[in-house]
């Protein structure tokens, strides 16, 4: 087994960066994390609805059902993600490109976390984490996922964004974009992966067409989403545009 296994990943906006994979010993920390915390929310859940009364054993299963499944997919789609071990690891899921999950994908790999505890103590799991190329467990290879090591992965696709955006933005003239302006952009590109795909597009069709004649010196070949990053990645970096 290879340590700080890396796969490179190009993004929409045309940069290769790479993605460290997390190990086997990384990701099973944070899984015994993870199973302490829902156990004790188990333990929780379970003494609420005895106290409850009325419903008896099938109720406080099917609420354990609940939880267990829930809270893998609850932190991964909210959490961009974490869960609470894989945040103190510094690890995190991505889809295979290097986007956020989402509710289907993350649905998908967490249902057949049920085959990867087989036998017991997720044998089977990390059996298929040595084994394929992308340290993946079965439900990662079905949905499409992949646990990398979240600081350096996220570092090294900063950085690389700034150095291209900042070679191609160096002739526009984004002084009449005005601050209103950017924060719409900005929340468009921080929601934009959880917004259903034709919505999305629309969206970011609708605020280039606004903005892209007021930004002098771009080039119209850009596609809507690229032209709004690279427009936020300007206009951060400039600050109070005076240009």
């Amino acid at each position: 087994m290879r340590y700080d296994d890396t796969i490179t990943v190009s993004t929409p906006e045309g940069v290769d960066f790479e993605l460290t994979l997390a190990g086997a010993g990384s990701r099973f920390v944070s899984a015994l994390v993870d199973l302490l915390i829902q156990f004790a929310l188990l333990l929780a859940t379970v003494a609420g609805v005895r106290l409850v009364g009325g419903y008896g054993d099938a109720a406080a299963a099917l609420v354990s059902f609940v939880v267990v499944l829930g809270y893998d997919i609850a932190f991964e789609v909210l959490a961009a993600g974490r869960t609470p071990g894989k945040r103190l690891n510094g690890l995190r899921v991505v889809r295979s490109g290097g986007d956020p999950v989402g509710f289907i994908t993350s649905a998908i790999r967490n249902v057949l976390r049920l085959v990867d505890f087989l036998p017991f103590a997720y044998v089977v799991g990390a059996v298929s984490i040595l084994v394929t190329g992308r340290n993946q467990r079965l439900g990662d290879v079905a949905a499409g996922t992949l646990v990398v090591r979240d600081r350096v992965a996220k570092a090294q696709a900063d950085s690389a964004f700034e150095l291209l955006a900042a070679e191609q933005t160096a002739a526009w003239d984004t002084s009449a974009v005005t601050a209103e302006e950017l924060a719409a952009v900005r929340r468009f590109l921080e929601r934009r992966n959880q917004i259903e795909r034709e919505a999305r597009l629309a969206l970011g069709r609708t605020l280039a067409e606004r903005l892209r004649p007021k930004v002098g010196g771009v080039s119209g070949d850009l596609s809507a989403e690229r032209f709004l990053a690279l427009l936020a990645s300007a206009k951060a970096t400039r600050g109070g545009d005076t240009r």
